[in-house]
């Protein structure tokens, strides 16, 4: 359980691909520390001069469902604070990785995790994918920057205000997914795409992403972190543990 990572020199790809995988049972809702081990991952991955493709992928029923809503409960305001933090970190060491990274995605794809695939390069999904911000749902807010990345404005808008998720296909039709495949072939295809990425010029690659990353219309952490600023004042004036509480008990699902 937790954050791994095979490197290209001992892992099972040695051609420059790095593949940092997620495994935090039983849906992959990450805790505080799980959030901060992400960060530090992909950030030495991306260090690593032998690198020129991350692949970032997740085990079990789904990519992501979020942070652990029982740690914010159980913690109260500190578990709040560590949580910001770490998806900040987590969010900012994907979108500022110095070589592309490809997010490889399964089942669900919730909270936290449109932060990762927002930030990401290229998204791969298998045909069961599907996601969303069910945020308003879970007393949180936050991520509509990166969704903003994966949809329009205005499907961004009501997804958000909704709770509801969009499926693979209509990332794919939106064009902010690369390839929908059956999920048996999801590793398979992310890594074609990655070895077709690596085999470009390493050092060619990180100018090419520091420029890509240079003419962003928007600064992904300066909006993410004036989105989190309301989600401390939802909490600050009770509203969070209002919308919280009423939220169900089954297992330790995110948002």
């Amino acid at each position: 359980m937790g954050v791994s990572t095979s490197s290209p020199e001992n892992g099972p790809e040695k051609d420059g691909i790095a593949v940092v995988t997620v495994d935090f049972p039983p849906v992959n809702a990450l805790p505080v520390r799980g959030w901060f081990a992400l960060a530090d991952a992909v950030r030495a991955a991306g260090r690593d001069p032998r690198t020129r493709c991350v692949l970032l992928t997740a085990e079990g029923r789904g990519f992501n469902a979020g942070v652990d809503i029982k740690e914010l409960q159980a913690q109260g305001p500190s578990a709040l604070v560590g949580a910001n933090r770490g998806c900040f970190e987590a969010f900012a060491a994907v979108y500022e990785c110095e070589v592309p990274v490809v997010a490889a995605v399964h089942g669900f794809c919730l909270g936290g995790g449109i932060g990762l695939v927002g930030n990401a390069d290229v998204i791969v999904a298998s045909e069961d994918a599907t996601f969303g911000l069910p945020e308003l749902d879970r007393g949180a807010l936050g991520a509509a920057t990166h969704l903003s990345r994966l949809v329009p404005q205005h499907l961004m808008r009501a997804l958000y205000y909704t709770s509801r998720t969009a499926t693979a296909a209509e990332l794919h039709a939106h064009g902010s997914v690369w390839r929908v495949v059956p999920r048996a072939e999801l590793l398979h295809t992310a890594l074609e795409l990655a070895r077709e990425i690596a085999a470009k010029d390493g050092e060619l690659l990180r100018l090419a992403k520091a420029a890509i990353n240079g003419i962003d219309p928007v600064d992904v952490r300066r909006s993410y972190r004036f989105e989190q600023g309301f989600t401390f004042e939802a909490s600050a004036v009770g509203v969070a543990d209002r919308v919280r509480d009423t939220f169900g008990n089954e297992g330790n699902q995110g948002a």
